[in-house]
C-alpha cells in the first residue's frame, strides 16, 4: 500500500490581553511551522484572547468577530502565502446575542473551507461556557480539504467517543482538537497527573476506536481569574499527535510555547482497519438507546 504523507504542525502559545499580539504570534508559528515543511497547521482554542470564560461578563461578547471577518482574513491571506491549510478556533458573532465557538478551516488558497461550531458545552469551575456559546448546529461534519478530509472538534468534544465516531463514519481522514485545559493552581501534583493523563488517554482511545490519527493543539501558561474567585487556570499544554492504533507519535512540553511537527501517514489507516474492522462488526442493530440520556430501567 502506498504511504500518503501529511505534515502537520502545531502552533502551542501563551495568549495575553492583546489581541493583535496574538494574531502575531499565531502568525509567526504558522510561519515557523511552514517553513519547516507543514501543510497543515491547527491553533488552539480561541487563539485570540485570554480564555475569558473563567467569569461570566457580557462586555467579553465584544471579543466575538463575524465569520468570514477580521481573523479570516488576515488568516487566509496567510494560507494563500504559506500554500498551508490552516485550523483556526475563534468567538463567532452569529447575530446579535447569539454567539458560537466555532473552528474554522482556511484552504491554502486562502479561501474558507468550512468550519465547525462546537457542540458540547461545559458549564464547570473556571470553565463558564454556556454563558457565551450557543451549542453547534453544523453537526458532525468533515470538513474536505486539499489535504484530506478534516474531522475537526473543539476541546470538550474530545471527551466524547460519539463526536469522534460520528467524524469517522462521516469518512473523517484524521481527527483534530483545538484545545483550551488546564490545572487549577491549587490541586496537587497527583490530581493534576491523573486528570492530563485522563485527557490524554481518552483521545488515544478516540484513534484506537476509530483507526484515525489524533491532532491536539492546547494553550499553555498561567491566564489568572479576573473575578479573583479561583486561583485562575494554569493551561498544561502537552499538545500531541497519536497514531491510528493510540500510539503517541509527537508531545510538546507542558509549560512554554512549542512549534510541533510530524509527519503523519494517513495510509496506516486503512492497513490498521483491516487488522483491527472495529467498523465491520459494530452492533448498529442493538445500539438505539444511545440516543436517550440515561436508561431508567
Amino acid at each position: 500500500m502506498t504511504h500518503k504523507t501529511l505534515t502537520v504542525g502545531l502552533v502551542q502559545e501563551r495568549c495575553t490581553d492583546n489581541r493583535a499580539e496574538n494574531l502575531e504570534r499565531m502568525s509567526a508559528g504558522i510561519r515557523t511551522a511552514a517553513q519547516r515543511g507543514a501543510q497543515l497547521v491547527l491553533l488552539q482554542e480561541l487563539h485570540n484572547s485570554l480564555y475569558f470564560c473563567q467569569t461570566e461578563d457580557t462586555t467579553q461578547f465584544d471579543l466575538a468577530e463575524t465569520i468570514p471577518g477580521p481573523s479570516t482574513d488576515a488568516l487566509g491571506a496567510l494560507a494563500r502565502e504559506l500554500g498551508v491549510v490552516i485550523v483556526a478556533s475563534l468567538f463567532e458573532r452569529r447575530a446579535a446575542g447569539l454567539y458560537h465557538n466555532t473552528a474554522v478551516v482556511l484552504e491554502r488558497d486562502g479561501s474558507i473551507a468550512g468550519k465547525y461550531r462546537k457542540m458540547h458545552i461545559p458549564d464547570d469551575p473556571g470553565y463558564y461556557e454556556k454563558f457565551y456559546f450557543t451549542p453547534g448546529d453544523l453537526g458532525f461534519t468533515p470538513i474536505a480539504t486539499s489535504v484530506g478530509k478534516l474531522g475537526v472538534l473543539v476541546c470538550w468534544d474530545q471527551w466524547y467517543p460519539e463526536a469522534a465516531r460520528l467524524m469517522a463514519l462521516a469518512g473523517a481522514e484524521l481527527l483534530l482538537y483545538p484545545t483550551a485545559i488546564g490545572w487549577d493552581p491549587r490541586d496537587d501534583a497527583a490530581e493534576q497527573a491523573r486528570q492530563r493523563e485522563a485527557w490524554i488517554t481518552i483521545q488515544r482511545a478516540h484513534a484506537v476506536a476509530n483507526g484515525l490519527p489524533v491532532v491536539v493543539c492546547n494553550r499553555t501558561g498561567l491566564e489568572t481569574d479576573p473575578s479573583g474567585q479561583s486561583a485562575g487556570s494554569r493551561f498544561w499544554g502537552s499538545s500531541f499527535v497519536a497514531g491510528p492504533q493510540g500510539e503517541v507519535l509527537a508531545t510538546a512540553n507542558s509549560d512554554a510555547p512549542e512549534i510541533l511537527l510530524i509527519d503523519i501517514d494517513l495510509a496506516r489507516s486503512e492497513q490498521v482497519r483491516r487488522i483491527w474492522p472495529y467498523l465491520r462488526d459494530r452492533r448498529i442493530d442493538a445500539y438505539g438507546d444511545l440516543a436517550k440520556r440515561y436508561r431508567d430501567d
